[in-house]
């Protein structure tokens, strides 16, 4: 079988359109369902762990999915893990547009975190199979860039049709399409590729490269040739080091994304800011974040993860943190520029980092449990920064939160973690 982008482009374009759909899907419940939290869905002003409650549930059973996904798309095929996904998600908009109460729109979250783990763990792990290990870099680059793209244009886009058709209507008909069409696509136009992914196996068996290159990636010493999910588990979570590096890296990144969608809509929202202009704001979040990584991933391929992930949980905390400091639309949206461009640096990075030195034969349990721990700082995150907000008594004691989590995490990175770029770094 033939790896590459070029050779694969018409499968890799699919993944893409399947990834900018899945970002859309996750974008529409992130700008209108929290700012109208209080007026549309009953949440009392103040109660910051009401308003968190379903962020919690999404970041548990996201986290959750990813973990199976893993699993099952190495037995059953990535293919039926896509749909399974996108089958999961059909309920979503009528649960929203029926919705009596807060609870309904927390169950709605939950069937986007079953979403959302099963689909996008699968448009990534496929791309993966039939790419070259030194694409890894721009592959997950263009992943992240169309997926976190939908989730702005998404944003900007339900700000709009909630002031033109209502909040619920305008939910309704925007998930319908983007859901309706995303199915369509997985059943008719996407291929398996599993079966690039045990070909590879085959060639490392025979010892022949990955790639076009002779370096050999560090992977782990003294797992198994078919390792158990629990193996796999301790592996990633704390045997070696460097994976446990990347994994809490992961978890606390995604305290950034719980603080954006659960509050940064009710604090522009509290200080004035109508929808579209919230949808704005916070798409300036998004769009950094998505444009940036076409160039991050890649970049990364030329100069190494490591430095590029470290460094994009400074920056990213920097921008958290210089927020709740000024006012002004001008001013939100610069805060919201350099989180995006810190998030740049390091999401697709650490994804790649764990796919450098995670061998293909179980390279997607380990993404899966990598994402497990990424997304789990959805629940933990909107838990932590729910709970400074009340001990605070405001908005602006989650931000402090998350920044010095930030700051933290990618010292722990720094410290513990190492160039994983088989180039840069070779196995001796």
């Amino acid at each position: 079988m033939q790896f590459g982008i070029r050779v694969n482009l018409a499968q890799f374009l699919q993944q893409l359109l399947q990834v900018l759909l899945v970002g859309m899907t996750i974008g529409m419940m992130r700008n209108v369902v929290p700012a109208l939290a209080e007026g549309e869905f009953g949440v009392p002003r103040g109660s910051f762990m009401l308003l968190a409650a379903f962020v919690v549930a999404f970041g548990f059973v996201k986290g959750a999915m990813n973990f199976v996904a893993g699993r099952l798309a190495e037995h059953m095929g990535r293919k039926r893990v896509l749909l399974l996904g996108w089958l999961v998600a059909l309920p979503i908009p009528a649960l929203i547009w029926f919705a009596p109460s807060w609870s309904w729109v927390v169950f709605a979250t939950v069937l986007l975190g079953i979403n959302q783990g099963l689909t996008w763990s699968m448009t990534q792990t496929a791309k993966l199979d039939f790419t070259r290990a030194d694409q890894r870099g721009l592959v997950i680059g263009l992943n992240e860039f169309s997926g976190y793209v939908g989730v702005a244009l998404a944003g900007v886009a339900t700000g709009y049709l909630a002031a033109a058709l209502g909040p619920r209507a305008g939910l309704l008909w925007f998930g319908v399409a983007v859901i309706g069409l995303a199915t369509l696509l997985a059943w008719l136009a996407v291929a398996e590729t599993l079966p690039w992914a045990r070909d590879e196996v085959k060639r490392h068996a025979a010892a022949s490269a990955i790639s076009a290159t002779s370096f050999r990636p560090r992977y782990p010493a003294g797992v198994s040739a078919q390792p158990s999910t629990g193996e796999m588990f301790a592996l990633m979570s704390w045997r070696d080091r460097r994976m446990a590096a990347l994994c809490q890296a992961g978890l606390v990144e995604k305290f950034v994304d719980a603080l954006v969608w659960a509050f940064w809509p009710v604090y522009l929202h509290q200080r004035g800011v109508d929808l579209p202009g919230i949808g704005w704001i916070v798409g300036v979040y998004g769009f950094t974040w998505g444009a940036a990584q076409f160039f991050t991933g890649k970049l990364s391929d030329r100069l190494g993860r490591h430095l590029l992930n470290a460094w994009g949980m400074w920056i990213c905390g920097a921008g958290v943190a210089i927020m709740p400091l000024g006012e002004g639309a001008a001013w939100w949206s610069v805060s919201a520029a350099v989180a995006g461009l810190g998030m740049a640096m390091l999401y697709p990075n650490l994804s790649a980092a764990v796919a450098d030195i995670a061998h293909p034969s179980w390279r997607a349990s380990a993404i899966g449990i990598y994402r497990f721990w990424r997304d789990l700082g959805y629940g933990i995150g909107a838990l932590g920064l729910g709970a400074a907000a009340a001990l605070g008594g405001r908005l602006e004691t989650a931000f402090w939160f998350v920044a010095v989590a930030m700051l933290a995490s990618g010292g722990v990175l720094y410290r513990w973690g190492e160039e994983t770029h088989p180039r840069l770094n070779p196995a001796t």
